[in-house]
């Protein structure tokens, strides 16, 4: 599966979460190695969102806000076939760190090419926007800017 879009700004919170032992224990199984502290943010493009959408809902990740394009991505969009990493939550101090569900991909751009996973929290507000990880700064390695359009294979 091939799914391109933006680059974009986030909250700027995913630091807190990505810097987690817990967390990074499992990024570095999935990885090979720990994870860079922080998401690439990339909004996909419109005509791909059902591809999308197919993954979260392989994810077990409910897609109320969408419902037509849900219906679509079950209908023509098999994704069975990949294989999806459980990231599992955990609690500290009293807070709850949720889990998510990710998919190994790599990232493209201008003839680069950057192992990565998508990661799909389980408690999300974004339909449209895919959080990458990655060993490495992807900003920094691929020269990217918001607005600057990627390239995920699955």
């Amino acid at each position: 599966m091939e799914l391109n879009g933006v680059v974009s700004s986030g909250l700027g919170r995913a630091h807190v979460f990505m810097a987690q032992p817990h967390y990074q224990d499992q990024f570095r199984e999935l990885l090979g190695q720990t994870a860079w502290p922080g998401t690439l943010n990339v909004k996909v493009d419109e005509a791909m969102l059902s591809h999308y959408i197919a993954l979260r809902q392989r994810a077990g990740i409910d897609t109320l806000d969408a419902p037509d394009r849900a219906r679509e991505a079950a209908q023509n969009h098999d994704v069975e076939a990949y294989n999806l990493v459980r990231i599992r939550g955990f609690l500290r101090d009293g807070v709850s760190f949720g889990g998510a569900t990710a998919f190994k991909a790599t990232i493209h751009r201008e003839g680069n090419t950057v192992p990565c996973a998508v990661l799909i929290p389980d408690l999300t507000r974004h339909v449209d926007v895919i959080e990458i990880i990655s060993t490495a700064f992807l900003r920094e390695v691929l020269h990217l800017h918001d607005g600057d359009t990627v390239a995920l294979s699955l």
